[in-house]
C-alpha cells in the first residue's frame, strides 16, 4: 500500500498538469457584411454558441469581433467558420 502512495501522487500531478495547459485566449476578428444594426446581435450570438467561448464584444462601428475563449475547446478558426455560417465572413486581426 505504501509503494501505491507515489504512483496516485504522480498520476494526480501529471493530470492536473492537463488542465493547467488550458489557457483563456482574445482573439479580434475583422467582420464583413456588418450592415445593419441587428447584425452584430447575429455576430454575437454565432460566436457565443461556440463551445469554449467565454465573452464576445461586437463592434458595429468598427466591423469587429473581440472573443475570449478557452484554447482547449476552439480555436480561432472554429470562431471565423462559425460568422462565415452566420452571413458574416471574418478573418483573425489579432
Amino acid at each position: 500500500m505504501i509503494r501505491l502512495l507515489p504512483a496516485f501522487g504522480f498520476a494526480a500531478a501529471v493530470l492536473a498538469g492537463g488542465v493547467a495547459l488550458a489557457a483563456e485566449r482574445t482573439v479580434t476578428l475583422a467582420v464583413d457584411n456588418m450592415s445593419c444594426l441587428a447584425c452584430p446581435y447575429i455576430v454575437e450570438q454565432s460566436l457565443a454558441r461556440v463551445q469554449g467561448v467565454k465573452d464576445v464584444t461586437v463592434s458595429f462601428e468598427a466591423k469587429t469581433a473581440t472573443v475570449a475563449y478557452d484554447d482547449q475547446e476552439t480555436t480561432p478558426a472554429a470562431l471565423t467558420d462559425a460568422t462565415e455560417a452566420a452571413g458574416y465572413p471574418s478573418r483573425v486581426l489579432r
